[in-house]
C-alpha cells in the first residue's frame, strides 16, 4: 500500500520543489546507494528527513537518555517499510506546523537542497546542477547569514565571494581568506561538504593554512 503523493503545483517554493526533486533522485538511485552523510544511505537519508518532519520526539531521542529506546524502535520501523513508501512518506512532508509555506521555507529550503546534493554528489555520475536564478538568490542570503555561524572558529577572517557578483565578510580578522564559488556551492562549503563543494580557498599560504587546519577537506 502507498500513501498518495502530495499535488505538485505550478508555484512551488524551493523548500517544495527540492523536495520533490530529492525524492525523485532517491528512487532513481535506489535505497542503497550512498550518500555525502557519513554512514548513511539513501534509506538513512530518507529516515532522518521523515523523522524530521514529524518525529520531535524522536528527535528528542538523540539528546534524552530515556527516549532512546523509542527513538531507535522508530527509526527501524521507518527503515522496514517499503522504500517506494518511505520516498512517498517524506514526499507528502509534515502534517504539522511545518505545513504552512512560510514555516517550510524557513526550515525546509537549504535542509533539502544541501541533502539532495548528498544523494547527487554520492554518485558517480555526478554533475553539478542549473539552478533557477531565484533559488540561487535565496541561497546567498542564506550563506551570508549561517556563514557567520559555520566560520566562526575559523581563525582568521572569511570572506564569501561569487564570481564576477557580490561578496560579504562572514568574519572579520587581520588576516582574511576567500572563499569563491557559486552561492550553492558556498553553502555546501560551509554544511560542511567540503570535498564535494567548488569552492576556491585563496590568501596568504598563513592564513590559508589556518583555515585549513580549521575545516580540513
Amino acid at each position: 500500500m502507498t500513501t498518495a503523493q502530495a499535488p505538485r503545483s505550478s508555484h512551488r517554493t524551493d523548500a517544495r520543489r527540492e523536495r520533490d526533486a530529492l525524492c525523485d533522485s532517491a528512487s532513481r538511485v535506489g535505497p542503497d546507494a550512498p550518500t555525502l552523510c557519513a554512514g548513511w544511505d539513501v534509506r538513512d537519508l530518507l529516515v532522518h528527513l521523515a523523522v524530521r518532519d514529524n518525529r520531535p520526539d524522536v528527535v528528542l531521542g538523540e539528546a534524552v537518555g530515556p527516549l532512546r529506546p523509542r527513538r531507535e524502535r522508530v527509526l527501524a520501523e521507518l527503515g522496514a517499510q517499503p522504500f517506494e513508501e518511505l520516498v512517498e512518506r517524506v514526499r507528502n512532508g509534515p502534517h504539522g506546523p511545518l505545513k504552512l509555506q512560510a514555516l517550510d521555507s524557513l526550515a525546509n529550503t537549504s535542509e533539502f537542497f544541501v541533502h539532495h546534493e548528498d544523494i547527487l554528489r554520492a554518485q558517480d555520475d555526478w554533475a553539478p546542477r542549473e539552478l533557477p536564478r531565484g533559488q540561487t538568490a535565496t541561497l546567498w542570503r542564506t550563506v551570508r547569514v549561517m556563514g557567520r555561524v559555520a566560520y566562526r572558529r575559523a581563525g582568521v577572517g572569511v570572506v564569501l565571494v561569487t564570481p564576477g557578483g557580490p561578496r560579504a565578510v562572514v568574519r572579520s580578522g587581520d588576516e582574511a581568506v576567500s572563499l569563491t564559488g557559486e552561492p550553492a556551492e558556498l553553502v555546501l562549503h560551509a554544511f560542511g561538504r567540503r570535498s564535494r563543494a567548488k569552492v576556491e580557498v585563496d590568501g596568504t599560504p598563513a592564513a590559508v593554512q589556518r583555515f585549513r587546519k580549521a575545516f580540513p577537506g
